[in-house]
């Protein structure tokens, strides 16, 4: 069985594993190092050294010149599956649903900043395949769906025209929208008529929008 203690990893690197891995999962694509700096709380120059630390002692693969591109090595998977490894730092799991940041409802931004919990299991069922984003932005005003509301979804990586779906546009930035596949490009259309829509030939689901929640 393999252990965090066989890579000499300090507890920030195991931290720094298990959420690159928790990102990766909830998500279906890679954080960046700003993203991972934020979930730790930390600046990005720390956040790149632990990164470095972690491709060094090959837990970690990274494609040059990609934002996008962290991925666990089969070491990395097998030392996160490993019972050692979450008791060698008594790493907790909390319960509910990752809510991981925001998501652009107008220009597209980047999507994660940081991680809370939310639980709603009892109106959505099996909560393994459910994520929350909180919204940025008024575009999607005309399905209900405003500024500051969390939307939640299923993890998803294709979608029925006219699905509100989290894409990911160009490979780094993510938004909400109704998505509609043309013949040649995807549009995603806001409900929002002061917005245009988004045309794309670089496009990526990762969610379809099942509810929305807000505070009154």
């Amino acid at each position: 069985m393999i252990s965090a203690s066989q890579f000499s990893l300090t507890p920030r690197q195991l931290q720094s594993l298990k959420l690159i891995a928790d990102y990766q999962k909830n998500n279906c694509y890679s954080i960046t190092i700003q993203e991972l700096a934020s979930l730790l709380g930390t600046s990005r120059t720390t956040a790149f050294e632990h990164v470095e630390g972690l491709r060094e002692k090959g837990l970690l693969s990274a494609q040059s010149g990609r934002a996008r591109s962290l991925s666990l090595t089969s070491k990395a998977r097998q030392l996160l599956e490993s019972q050692t490894a979450v008791s060698d730092y008594d790493i907790s799991e909390p319960e509910g649903i990752p809510l991981l940041g925001r998501v652009a409802a107008g220009v597209p931004i980047e999507a994660i900043e940081n991680i809370e919990h939310i639980s709603l299991a009892s109106e959505f069922g099996n909560t393994k395949d459910t994520f929350a984003l909180k919204v940025a932005g008024d575009s999607m005003t005309g399905d209900g769906i405003f500024d500051g509301d969390f939307v939640i979804c299923k993890h998803a990586q294709t979608a029925e025209n006219g699905k509100i779906v989290v894409a990911i546009v160009d490979d780094e930035n993510a938004t909400v929208k109704r998505f509609y596949k043309e013949a040649d490009r995807i549009r995603l259309e806001a409900s929002n008529p002061a917005y245009e829509p988004i045309y794309t030939q670089n496009c990526t689901i990762t969610g379809i929008v099942v509810g929305v929640m807000r505070k009154i």
